[in-house]
């Protein structure tokens, strides 16, 4: 059964999710800290609704693959079918904005690109994206000035800027859905900024999320 969404005020979306679309490199400094050259247009793949799990629930499972890696993403909620949408158009079919964790396994990562082949072991397993309950977008939100932060075991480990990214939110949902039908209750992950790294074990991470007019901080 598919993970039920939920707004940060413990109601119920109605939509229950579906699949995670996610895109990478999409802030440059994120991509020159890995060695990978910085994209020209977005690198989109899809991790499946059963590798998502809530945010508060324990990390301790994924370990069971090797060293995990965070990323830190903005999450976005889809609330209408959306496909061949102009980037203009495209923000209406938001209904929430969330945090979520891309959990990667960065050695079995490397090892599958070197050979060529896709990453799905790395990025799409069971446990793969812990995901936020979502703030219901406010009125007049400014998509080029949203922050998030990542705090481990009280320090500041990455902070993230819509204004930084290389694709910017509408013209990232215009891009993706030129290729993929957009569903309600899919989620779109819009990419890392820098200062990803291992995951340390039975550290208290901190997330927070400011969308200019109110912040919402989840620890875990």
């Amino acid at each position: 059964m598919s993970m039920i969404t939920r707004f940060t005020d413990g109601r119920e979306t109605g939509l229950p999710l579906g699949k995670i679309l996610c895109v990478g490199r999409n802030y440059a400094e994120h991509a020159r800290e890995l060695n990978n050259p910085v994209p020209t247009s977005p690198i989109l793949f899809i991790k499946p609704s059963t590798s998502a799990v809530a945010l508060e629930d324990p990390i301790e499972s994924q370990f069971t693959y090797g060293e995990v890696h965070f990323e830190t993403e903005l999450a976005l909620l889809i609330g209408e079918r959306m496909s061949q949408v102009s980037a203009e158009a495209s923000v209406s079919g938001i209904a929430g904005v969330g945090l979520a964790l891309d959990l990667t396994l960065r050695d079995v990562q490397s090892a599958l690109k070197e050979k060529g082949h896709p990453w799905e072991r790395a990025k799409s397993f069971d446990g793969a994206c812990p995901l936020s309950r979502f703030v219901p977008v406010p009125k007049d939100v400014d998509w080029r000035a949203l922050g998030f932060q990542l705090d481990i075991d009280g320090q500041r480990q990455q902070t993230g800027d819509t204004g930084d990214m290389l694709f910017d939110i509408p013209a990232l949902l215009e891009e993706m859905t030129r290729t993929f039908t957009l569903e309600p209750g899919d989620v779109v992950l819009t990419g890392t900024p820098a200062g990803v790294g291992a995951l340390p074990r039975n550290a208290e991470l901190s997330l927070s999320l400011s969308l200019g007019l109110a912040a919402v901080t989840q620890t875990r």
